[in-house]
């Protein structure tokens, strides 16, 4: 079918819960019931809408926790000593980060507002890594106090920063150091971090990362343990990965020759892509973890170089599928050979992605699931800006004022971007599980 949804049209009821054949892009939990009802967690959606009103944004714990330990078991089954860490950023509230606790990873911060959620739930604090390019001396303060186990340094400034405040508190801190390997992963130019004009990290070619290993060495209370690199995301190639790694190992080589650094730590962060339409399929999980891998211990052994730690920092791989956003359909506007828009209640308020990056997203129908889909329309946000477009140009059965827009793959960078623009107010959010 042209919407994203399976061909398959087999009724599933609440205790009958998965589609026979379902795209990547769905919930694993995802459903149709009887009445033509997208399911999801055995919930449905139609009901929750009526009950929480939309939009409304649905996470199903099941897909969470599986993502979780498949990002653990595939890279942990080739390398031991693999720590998968979720990046925060993607979204991150309470309950989430409960779910990894329980699941075992560890957590990547950017702010002292992440770090404070992290503190909320008691995560363990030898887990958390604190990236960032202008943490400020009182978020510092509060890692140092807060015993977090990994501070990423990103510049110069931070690098003087952060040893003074440790030494104030008579502590040594492990610490990273940022890297600009200079690789281009070919996603969009908002979202890639690892070129050399880049606001993050120290860049290799031009000497500066050489001259903050050496600091960081010779600083009084910070312990450089490891190197760090991320190229961007969503990143669909897994070359990129190779190049940044031989290239971040390559520097370890000639830092361990010139001043005797040891790498113990490398994180090659994140960047996984997940697929969001039809004809834009991500590598699995295994893959990446295959190429990064496989790189590492290769380049290792011919650099002679002691195996690190591997840190990898899934964030958008993790949540990404699990969510699915549920809005309602309002106004029309048929423009005679040009254009039919179909108006719902949310928008860049919710979901910011299309605007922003021209992300591209699949829907249904929820309350109409089964329906033939026949008519060309374009999503259109209700807020005041024409760029408030959440899908162009996407076919979906004829739709009328009521009915459930879903849009799957939502649960990565949209709740995280929210904003009350307009003075909207910000969706709810509902987890689901057993119907429950």
């Amino acid at each position: 079918m042209r919407g994203g949804y399976p061909s398959s049209r087999r009724d599933a009821t609440l205790g009958d819960s998965e589609l026979g054949t379902r795209p990547s892009i769905f919930p694993e939990t995802a459903a149709v019931d009887g009445h033509g009802h997208l399911l999801i967690g055995g919930s449905d959606t139609v009901e929750l809408a009526r009950g929480f009103g939309t939009p409304l944004y649905i996470f199903d714990e099941t897909t969470l926790r599986h993502r979780c330990s498949e990002f653990i078991e595939e890279f942990t089954s080739r390398y031991s000593d693999t720590l998968v860490i979720y990046a925060s950023k993607a979204f991150i509230n309470r309950s989430l980060a409960l779910i990894f606790t329980e699941q075992g990873l560890g957590l990547d911060v950017v702010s002292g507002g992440e770090l404070s959620i992290a503190r909320s739930v008691d995560f363990p604090m030898e887990k958390v890594y604190f990236h960032g390019n202008n943490k400020s001396k009182e978020e510092l303060e509060l890692a140092l106090g807060w015993g977090v186990g990994h501070i990423v340094v990103d510049n110069f400034y931070e690098l003087s920063l952060l040893d003074g405040l440790a030494r104030e508190k008579n502590i040594t801190q492990q610490v990273l150091l940022r890297l600009s390997p200079g690789v281009d992963p070919h996603t969009h130019r908002y979202a890639t971090t690892g070129v050399i004009d880049s606001k993050f990290g120290f860049p290799i070619v031009t000497l500066q990362a050489e001259e903050a290993l050496s600091r960081a060495l010779s600083s009084s209370n910070l312990n450089l343990i490891g190197l760090h690199f991320h190229l961007g995301s969503p990143i669909y190639e897994l070359q990129p990965y190779q190049e940044a790694m031989r290239i971040a190992l390559g520097f370890a080589a000639e830092m361990k020759e010139r001043h005797g650094f040891e790498l113990r730590e490398l994180d090659t962060g994140g960047g996984f892509a997940i697929q969001y339409t039809r004809g834009e399929p991500a590598p699995s999980v295994a893959e990446y973890a295959e190429v990064i891998i496989e790189t590492m211990l290769a380049e290792c052994d011919s650099l002679g170089l002691e195996r690190p730690r591997l840190i990898v920092e899934p964030g958008r791989g993790i949540v990404g599928q699990a969510g699915v956003a549920l809005y309602t359909v309002g106004a029309t506007k048929d423009i005679p050979g040009v254009r039919k828009y179909i108006s719902v209640d949310g928008g860049i308020g919710d979901n910011i992605r299309p605007a922003l990056y021209g992300a591209r997203y699949e829907a249904v129908v929820a309350n109409r699931a089964n329906d033939e889909e026949k008519e060309r329309v374009t999503i259109a946000g209700k807020l005041c800006e024409s760029g408030d477009i959440l899908i162009r140009d996407i076919y979906l059965p004829h739709l009328e004022s009521g009915d459930i827009i879903a849009i799957p793959s939502s649960g990565a960078y949209c709740l995280a971007m929210a904003s009350n623009y307009n003075s909207a107010l910000k969706p709810a959010i509902v987890m689901v599980k057993d119907g429950k």
